[in-house]
């Protein structure tokens, strides 16, 4: 049994070690405390900076703006010497588009009057990178279907409207298809030429990749500039017992009794589809043929041809497929047995209609630089979509 003494200086040994290990503990933890009280002393020290920074550029520009409100005080004002109706130009706010419209319509004529119409009408909308990063589209997909706000850039009055606005001289009244040429209110009508030429179509959201997304149901011509998208909210955007005038609500107004496609369409167009296939948005030229019977089962004439068959130049139509600035006094060149031309996918496809109302499909051709374009097809599609389709 070890004495007394050798017990004793044991345990004052392990007390002295027990207490240089709490010592060392103790020390540490003081040192990461102080270490932390520092870092949050500096944090602190930058955020009082931070904030003494940004009163001083607030008193700066208060500063400055005294000055110039001192400044103007001063001088006469410049629309004192000016008649009461050179009064200075209302505030604008000009927009950027931020992408551009990748259509299965070349030309206005044809393009659906109104979204959703036409359920086979496809585009893509082609963000503009350096604007509209991909990030900035994430979530679009998990909605069924979106707004799209954009410019009529096909008017004709355009320049002038935005470069000399004193010299645009609106129309209060424009035609209506449905009316058989009697007039509205431009407010009261989907018209592109408006006070100011933005369109809103709504579409079906197919699929998203990158910085595109493919729409369906679009009443939207190739090449359109877009200014925004927004998802579409059914429990707000979708009205309960909303109105519309009588006019409106007359089924099958424009609509056509039949369409007829013939031998010779049926062979051409094999020969068009090789050639097109590659940037079309279309699985095959079957698909591609029930576009042309969706697009041409309503009356896509303008007001005009309606009233008087006559043959449109392509290249030079100014009409908007709205006919509703059609001018009643037109085709003064009519004839029986007029061609008509509906340009889909850089195909030329040409009908006849008659008094009846039964088109004829009778040819298609290909469009000069079909296929050498740079677009989003529906092989660029493809996997996104799945093995569902469209």
């Amino acid at each position: 049994m070890a004495p007394p003494q050798s017990l004793a200086a044991a345990a004052l040994a392990a007390t002295a070690a027990a207490v240089v290990f709490s010592s060392l503990l103790y020390r540490r933890k003081c040192g990461h405390l102080a270490t932390r009280v520092r870092e949050l002393e500096a944090a602190l020290a930058a955020a009082v900076e931070k904030a003494a920074s940004e009163r001083r550029g607030r008193v700066r520009a208060q500063q400055s703006l005294r000055r110039a409100l001192a400044l103007s005080e001063k001088e006469p004002r410049a629309d004192e010497a000016r008649p009461a109706k050179a009064a200075a130009a209302p505030a604008s706010y000009p927009m950027a588009p931020i992408g551009t419209v990748q259509s299965c319509f070349s030309t206005r004529n044809g393009t659906p009057r109104q979204p959703l119409v036409v359920t086979l009408a496809r585009a893509t909308v082609a963000f503009d990178p350096g604007r509209v990063p991909a990030a900035a589209l994430e979530g679009l997909a998990s909605y069924s279907h979106c707004w799209i706000l954009y410019v009529f850039h096909l008017n004709t009055d355009l320049d002038k409207m935005w470069k000399d606005p004193a010299r645009s001289k609106l129309k209060a009244k424009v035609r209506v298809p449905r009316l058989k040429g009697k007039k509205m209110g431009v407010l009261a009508t989907r018209s592109p030429h408006r006070p100011n030429p933005i369109g809103l179509s709504v579409a079906k959201v197919e699929a998203v990749d990158g910085h595109a997304v493919l729409l369906s149901g679009v009443d939207l011509v190739d090449g359109t500039p877009v200014l925004d998208i927004k998802p579409y909210l059914p429990y707000s955007d979708s009205v309960k017992g909303a109105a519309v005038p009588g006019w409106l609500e007359v089924d099958g107004a424009l609509a056509v009794e039949s369409i007829h496609f013939s031998e010779h369409f049926i062979s051409a167009l094999p020969l068009c589809w090789v050639h097109a296939q590659k940037q079309s948005l279309y699985a095959s030229a079957d698909e591609f043929q029930d576009l042309i019977k969706q697009v041409l089962s309503w009356d896509i004439r303008s007001l005009s041809q309606q009233i008087r068959p006559h043959q449109v130049n392509m290249e030079t139509e100014t009409n908007h497929h709205y006919g509703e600035e059609a001018d009643e006094n037109q085709g003064d060149g009519a004839c029986p047995g007029v061609i008509y031309h509906l340009h889909l996918e850089g195909i030329d496809v040409s009908y006849r209609i008659d008094q009846g109302s039964n088109i004829v499909v009778e040819d298609a051709t290909l469009l000069p630089g079909a296929g050498n374009q740079n677009r989003h097809g529906y092989l660029t599609w493809r996997d996104k979509l799945g093995s569902s389709g469209l």
